[in-house]
């Protein structure tokens, strides 16, 4: 145990629950794969599907090693360079994204063979330096006309290049700002307004899509169709949620076993969107219900590492990157279970695709970053705590090695 702590920094109880999560994921990815044989058509066989998972989850979890490692405080000045990127990766996908495993969406970019999601980058980018711009002007009184350039504007140029390929992720990481800012005593009378002035916005870009209808068909059209079929639960593109839902009912409480899901071949989107029904098939009620369990440890153990940071930065960093990740969990989770229309939001862990992994391990390696030096900073106050006991107990023995000395006198 002694040389795992060694290497492995920071909160064990997180470190925990990351390596369950990842060793879960391997039967119902490898389950859900065999749609994708037949989808992709690539040759690719389940066993390549799961060699492939083996490999997304073996980087990962080294992004979290060396990440975890990493001084969180050089993660400030990151965050303003990492935006830059963001948005040159964000407009190179508004021009030449793709679509991947038959999603409705140019949202990917493919990166040595492995697709990449800007979009995910930028959101742990964003709320990364939101955390940084709190910290700096914490205490303080904040005008709102400076904070609109130092704040505002980055957010909102972020906002919209994600909004347009991907709604759910922009309206979600929109949401994850506005919540960090309440979290770091951002005034509300300005979140209010900000709040007020985006939904006009939103509408103002409505009517424009309704004006120029050619200008954003694609997406239009794909938002206002899940908003219909989410509300109209009889029409036809309801498919795959009717799908979902017949899963869950024959997973009972204990499950048809693993491997044995039969609606997986009948989801386009069990591997990603639906996979969540595929786990209750299988695992049933217990499975299910043991995967919530797990997201709402992680979610715990974010806000005892917030609450135990030594700085305003590490405290909301720790919620900015970290919140969203259970966030998402339960998108993906009320999606299924028809709580929620289709987001295309992942399952951390269990979804396939390279970014949903990698971009999980890299946020929870900040987090890790955090709790570290948690650890180093009570490592050095219990070493002075011994320091200073040794020292108030050395004037009392000097005394009693001097009496004898007085007395034979």
């Amino acid at each position: 145990m002694e040389r795992l702590t060694r290497y492995l920094k920071g909160d064990l109880a997180l470190w925990g629950v990351v390596l369950f999560f990842a060793a879960l994921s391997f039967l119902p990815v490898y389950s859900a794969s065999s749609n994708l044989v037949y989808l992709e058509k690539t040759g690719i066989t389940t066993y390549g599907y799961f060699a492939r998972h083996a490999m997304l989850i073996s980087v990962g979890l080294l992004i979290i090693f060396l990440v975890h490692r990493f001084p969180y405080r050089f993660f400030r000045p990151l965050s303003r360079l990492g935006l830059l990127v963001s948005w040159i990766l964000l407009f190179f996908v508004l021009l030449k994204g793709n679509t991947i495993e038959g999603a409705n969406a140019n949202r990917w970019i493919y990166i040595f063979g492995v697709s990449f999601q800007p979009s995910a980058l930028a959101m742990i980018i964003l709320l990364m330096y939101v955390a940084s711009y709190l910290a700096d002007t914490y205490g303080e009184k904040i005008n709102f006309n400076e904070s609109l350039f130092a704040l505002w504007i980055p957010v909102g140029i972020t906002v919209a290049m994600v909004t347009v390929p991907n709604f759910s992720t922009g309206a979600i990481m929109f949401f994850m700002v506005l919540l960090l800012l309440y979290i770091g005593r951002y005034p509300l009378k300005y979140i209010f307004s900000i709040l007020v002035m985006s939904i006009l916005l939103f509408g103002v870009f409505l009517l424009f899509i309704r004006a120029y209808p050619d200008a954003f068909s694609h997406r239009a059209d794909t938002w206002k169709s899940r908003i219909e079929t989410f509300l109209d639960k009889d029409k036809e593109e309801n498919y795959q949620s009717q799908r979902a839902k017949m899963a869950i009912v024959s997973g009972g409480f204990w499950g048809q076993g693993a491997g044995k899901s039969v609606m997986k071949n009948l989801l386009p989107q069990g591997s990603s969107d639906f996979i969540f029904a595929i786990v209750v098939e299988e695992y049933g009620l217990w499975g299910g219900a043991g995967l919530i369990f797990l997201f709402i440890i992680m979610l715990v153990r974010f806000v005892v590492i917030s609450l135990k940071a030594t700085t305003i930065f590490g405290k909301l960093l720790v919620l900015g990157v970290g919140i969203p990740i259970v966030f998402q969990g339960f998108v993906n989770m009320g999606v299924s279970v028809g709580l929620l229309p289709v987001t295309g939001q992942n399952l951390p862990f269990f979804t396939s695709g390279g970014t949903s992994i990698w971009m999980t391990c890299l946020a929870l390696g900040i987090i890790l970053s955090v709790s570290a030096k948690q650890d180093k900073n009570s490592e050095k106050l219990k070493m002075k705590e011994q320091a200073q006991t040794i020292e108030d107990s050395s004037p009392d023995e000097e005394p009693s090695q001097e009496e004898p000395s007085q007395e034979q006198e």
